[in-house]
């Protein structure tokens, strides 16, 4: 009886003895299994927090509808009769996206064939350093032409804007500003394919513009600002015939051009030109003015023409108002105006007078504008704006080109729309 009870005694520790193993085994197994677990739990959270293209990507754009009522001068070719217009001035979409110290943003219009307006690759970690952006790029010359088409105070540019800036070339630039004097400067290389240049010589070698800028904004607190600045610009034209029509005064989709150096005469051959611009901005609080100066010279390749040498200039100066008190923001880093910071149900009143003098001793055309502009902001959205223009062309090349119809009217109405 001892012995069958100690055989039952050892049984039971060999049989207890041999399960503590196996669950020594599955706890090890275990074990592993959650180590390995979690280090798959630890790859996957690192491949979605890896950085990617489309990590805080910004998607937006904007709808400008215009109306167009013109006579006169403007439909010269039409005895002056009364022409109008409906059209999409610009439809544009942008993507961008930042990462890190680099920052990309891509602009496509969509208002007649697709066109990419800016590809913008900019890098800003150079410590007191300059900001390097490349791609196609908008070229820093003349204060109205910097400022966004859907900031403007007026429904188009004025004519001196639209006669010396080439707008967006494909390049490369630089900019800095120091916040602690205000001041900001800007330099750039460019293709310069613009001006009714082809963009090439006759070796197919590129034809390159340099242009820079420098601003000043000695004060620039909320609603009261002084901005002042120069911009200069050398520009290689290889024999390539320099644009006959460089501005349409003022209004966008007219049968003429009225500023045109060449009316009466013909293009001629230009080596190279230089231009040269002031800038001058004003505001108190709702109160906004701004002047702009340039002067353009041109190198032709004849040196016996009577273009040698010649000098073209113009000014522009405008004043704003806004009637419900909010006033513009500046963007010192860039040296531009904007629309008002959260606005709504604003009215904004403007006139502006300019001239671009584009007359020779025996061609060419002086064109003087005055506008008149009324815009209502719904929100920082959407947009209405009416504006109402009268343009005088003088000149020896004036005949040629509008012939006895010197003054024209037109009547000018957006909706813009931002998303």
């Amino acid at each position: 009886m001892m012995r069958s009870s100690m055989t039952l005694v050892l049984v039971f520790v060999g049989l207890w003895l041999s399960a503590g193993v196996r669950a020594d085994d599955d706890l090890s197994r275990l074990k592993q299994q959650i180590e390995e677990l979690n280090q798959k739990v630890d790859a996957l959270s690192q491949r979605e927090t890896a950085p990617s293209p489309w990590d805080g990507l910004e998607i937006g754009g904007a709808l400008q509808l215009d109306y167009n009522h013109f006579d006169g001068a403007y439909n010269a070719t039409h005895e002056g009769r009364t022409g109008s217009d409906l059209f999409p001035r610009r439809v544009r979409a942008y993507i961008g996206s930042e990462h890190g110290d680099w920052d990309y943003k891509l602009l496509m219009d969509f208002s007649e064939d697709a066109e990419i307006v800016m590809a913008r690759l900019r890098y800003s970690g150079f410590e007191r350093g300059p900001v390097v952006q490349l791609g196609k790029l908008r070229e820093d010359i003349s204060l109205e032409a910097l400022s966004s088409s859907a900031h403007l105070v007026m429904i188009e540019r004025s004519s001196l804007a639209n006669t010396v800036s080439p707008y967006f070339r494909w390049g490369a630039s630089a900019y800095q500003f120091f916040p602690s004097s205000g001041l900001r400067y800007a330099f750039g290389v460019y293709k310069n394919d613009a001006f009714g240049d082809s963009g090439k010589d006759d070796s197919e070698r590129l034809n390159y513009a340099t242009s820079g800028r420098l601003t000043w904004a000695p004060k620039r607190d909320q609603g009261q600002v002084l901005h002042l600045g120069f911009w200069a610009s050398y520009r290689d034209m290889s024999g390539d015939e320099l644009s006959a029509s460089w501005a349409r005064g003022e209004v966008r989709e007219t049968p003429v051009r009225l500023v045109d150096y060449a009316a009466g005469g013909a293009p001629v051959a230009v080596d190279h030109l230089t231009q040269q611009g002031l800038e001058l901005a004003a505001q108190w609080h709702s109160l906004l003015f701004q002047a702009e100066y340039a002067r353009r010279e041109l190198s032709t390749e004849d040196s016996a023409s009577d273009l040698d040498g010649r000098d073209f200039d113009g000014y522009s100066a405008s004043l704003s108002y806004f009637l419900t008190g909010e006033s513009r923001a500046y963007k010192a880093s860039q040296g531009v105006f904007r629309q008002p910071d959260g606005v709504r149900n604003a009215w904004e009143v403007a006139a502006r007078t300019s001239r671009v003098d584009a007359s020779s001793a025996n061609q060419g055309t002086d064109v003087t504008s005055h506008t008149l502009g009324l815009s209502y902001y719904h929100d920082a959205n959407l947009k209405f704006m009416l504006n109402l223009i009268r343009s005088r062309v003088s000149g020896p090349g004036a005949p040629a080109l509008v012939g006895s119809e010197r003054d024209a009217n037109a009547v000018v109405l957006r909706t813009q729309y931002q998303f």
